[in-house]
C-alpha cells in the first residue's frame, strides 16, 4: 500500500456480505481478472488490493441482513475500468460461472446510455458492479 497517495484518493471500500464464501468466489474472481491481488485474509473477511486501494468483503456479525439492496439508501454499485470492449465482453461472458448475472441484458452493452460501453453485473448477495470499457 502506498503511504504517499494523493489527498482524496480512495483508500479502501468495505462491503459486508451474508455469505463470505460466495463473496470470495464472485469478488475474488472479478477483482483478480481486473488486476487486484489477494491482500488480507482473516476468519471473517478477505481483501484484494490494486495500487494503493483495496476492497474488503467481510461477514460481520453486526450486519442486519444477509443480502444487499442496491435500491435502498447506501451503495448502489461499484464501477471499474475494465479495459477495452473485448475485455468487457470477455468478463461479462465468464461472469455467470463465478456467481454474477448480467443485468439489463436487453440494453447490454449500452445500458448506461449511447456511447457508454459497459457490462452491469449483480452477484448473489445483491451487489452490482459496472465494468466500463475504455474509450
Amino acid at each position: 500500500m502506498s503511504p504517499s497517495a494523493p489527498v482524496g484518493a480512495l483508500h479502501h471500500v468495505e462491503l459486508w456480505v451474508g455469505d463470505l464464501a460466495a463473496a470470495e468466489e464472485s469478488f475474488g474472481w472479478l477483482l483478480g481478472a481486473l488486476g487486484y491481488a489477494p491482500f488480507q485474509h482473516w476468519e471473517g473477511g478477505r481483501s484484494w488490493a490494486l495500487g494503493g486501494t483495496y476492497l474488503v468483503v467481510e461477514q460481520s456479525p453486526a450486519r442486519t441482513s444477509d443480502t444487499h439492496d442496491r435500491l435502498r439508501p447506501g451503495l448502489n454499485h461499484l464501477a471499474f475500468h475494465a479495459g477495452d470492449r473485448a475485455a468487457v465482453d470477455a468478463l461479462a461472458a465468464a461472469a455467470p460461472e463465478h456467481g454474477w448475472r448480467l443485468m439489463f441484458a436487453d440494453r447490454h452493452p449500452y445500458a448506461g446510455g449511447e456511447g457508454h460501453y459497459a457490462a452491469y453485473l449483480e452477484n448473489g448477495d445483491g451487489f452490482e458492479v459496472e465494468l466500463v470499457a475504455s474509450k
